[in-house]
């Protein structure tokens, strides 16, 4: 029998995906179909997560954290003046004179403790579930009472002693002293410890958020443009093979991808603009006002100390000097100097307000001036702790001179000209300023919401869903020639 004639070598290449002939008109349009639908979803996912991602960290900042830092600055501030008040009354002593004052300094203290009790409940019910913070709420919680106690006892004792103005009886300023110190040792480095942990997560969940809307918006960019063309190319296929100039379901999913990038990629700025103007603009304002008010009251409580306590005047004349410079640091001033060398800058300043020669807390706020009418609040705010300041060395003069009375009223009187009404004037300043910060920052946490809530969620996904089934709308008339 004659051999088989050979059998020729199959030519795979014909049959290979690679090869050109493999991609029919049916296969080319399902494959480009399926890579638009995998590239829409993709840029969908990618504008999805980043706007998701910028919502929540808006939430963390905006509800959680930075509302944290002002209620335990609130709380920091609150203790502080009940303390301003308990060493008020101190002073007063029985010198019937001093029966009006008195009583507005009872009430005012009375103000203070019901302030401190309910930033204390919104406190703990923010640390739930912070560790840290939990034992730091529950050492004020646990000394609160005691601090309390001792104060009444202090009171009270002053009370039966009758004792004149400024000098109060030996066992009063004994559980005073001990009020005074469980405050400082105990009650206000906790709350602290709860304030600047929160400005912890405001600062990283800034940093982070900030960079992943960085690269949000280049990855948003770059899914949008390969979906834009991949759609392109499907409808220059169908244009080229099926001889058809439009295909309308096509060209409405390309301008409503167009659309959708547009929209994605401005929420993203926005988002980003919005989180800037939330914490670096407003809230690191904020806390500066926070701090400095705070501050502010234990510099007025440091007067009362100072008067009240001779002992410790030294002391508390040191603490009035740090405090003094944590409020507006002069570089190299004493007290005796202070008033001079912060003057001189401050007129540097008042000449050329970019030039903030001081630091502390309010020359933080004068170089972080953002929004209108912060300039002059925070201008304000200088010109009365100048003043304040002044009224301090004058109370530190008649003190010096042996007029204690004379020392005491000037320090707690709510004349014009006198010690408090300037202090009124300076936290009312403070006030001011901190409340155009504070609405700015919740009108910039409210932008954002709006610009990232449910309805722009439903919008986008519904947009994603049409521009799907527009996809396959479109090419399904053509596939189905070819069945």
């Amino acid at each position: 029998m004659p051999l088989p004639e050979p059998r020729a070598p199959r030519h795979r290449s014909g049959h290979s995906w690679r090869s050109r002939t493999w991609w029919n008109t049916p296969r080319l349009v399902r494959g480009l179909t399926g890579l638009c639908l995998v590239a829409l979803l993709a840029a969908g996912t990618a504008t999805g997560t980043v706007l998701g991602g910028a919502r929540g960290g808006t939430d963390v900042i905006g509800h959680q954290a930075a509302p944290q830092v002002v209620r335990s600055a609130d709380l920091y501030f609150a203790l502080n003046d009940m303390d301003a008040q308990a060493a008020n009354l101190l002073l007063f002593g029985g010198d019937p004179d001093y029966t009006a004052p008195r009583k507005e300094t009872l009430d005012t203290y009375e103000q203070r403790r019901t302030q401190a009790d309910n930033d204390l409940q919104r406190v703990t019910e923010a640390v739930a579930g912070d560790a840290a913070g939990q034992r730091a709420v529950r050492t004020v919680i646990g000394e609160l009472g005691q601090y309390e106690a001792l104060v009444a006892r202090a009171q009270l004792l002053e009370e039966q002693a009758h004792a004149p103005a400024g000098r109060p009886s030996a066992d009063a300023l004994a559980a005073y002293h001990q009020a005074t110190d469980l405050l400082r040792q105990r009650l206000l480095p906790a709350v602290d410890d709860v304030t600047r942990a929160n400005a912890a997560v405001v600062d990283r969940n800034y940093t982070d958020q900030r960079d992943a809307l960085s690269g949000g918006w280049w990855t948003i960019l770059v899914t949008g443009l390969l979906a834009l063309a991949a759609l392109g190319l499907l409808q220059r296929v169908l244009a080229v093979r099926f001889r058809r100039l439009v295909n309308v379901p096509l060209a409405a999913t390309t301008l409503l991808a167009l659309a959708g990038l547009i929209t994605a990629l401005t929420l993203t700025s926005r988002a980003d603009h919005q989180l800037v103007v939330a914490k670096s603009n407003s809230f690191d304002s904020v806390v500066a006002l926070s701090r400095a008010r705070a501050v502010a009251y234990d510099l007025n409580a440091d007067e009362s100390r100072y008067l009240t306590d001779p002992a410790r005047a030294a002391a508390y004349e040191q603490s009035f000097l740090d405090k003094t410079q944590s409020f507006a640091r002069v570089d190299g001033a004493a007290l005796a100097t202070y008033d001079d060398k912060l003057a001189a800058l401050a007129d540097k300043h008042r000449a050329d307000h970019g030039q903030v020669g001081f630091g502390g807390y309010l020359g933080d706020e004068l170089r972080n001036i953002t929004f209108p009418g912060e300039q002059d609040a925070a201008e304000r705010v200088l010109t009365a702790f100048q003043q304040y300041q002044r009224d301090d060395r004058k109370i530190r003069e008649l003190n010096a001179q042996g007029k204690l009375k004379e020392a005491v009223t000037f320090d707690t009187g709510t004349t014009p000209g006198q010690s408090n009404a300037d202090f009124d004037v300076l936290s009312a300043a403070l006030d001011d300023n901190q409340a155009i910060n504070q609405r700015a920052f919740d009108g910039a946490v409210a932008a954002t919401d709006d610009d990232l809530g449910a309805t722009t969620a439903g919008l986008g996904a519904a947009a994603l869903v049409a521009a799907l089934a527009l996809t396959a709308l479109g090419v399904r008339p053509r596939l189905r020639e070819f069945a």
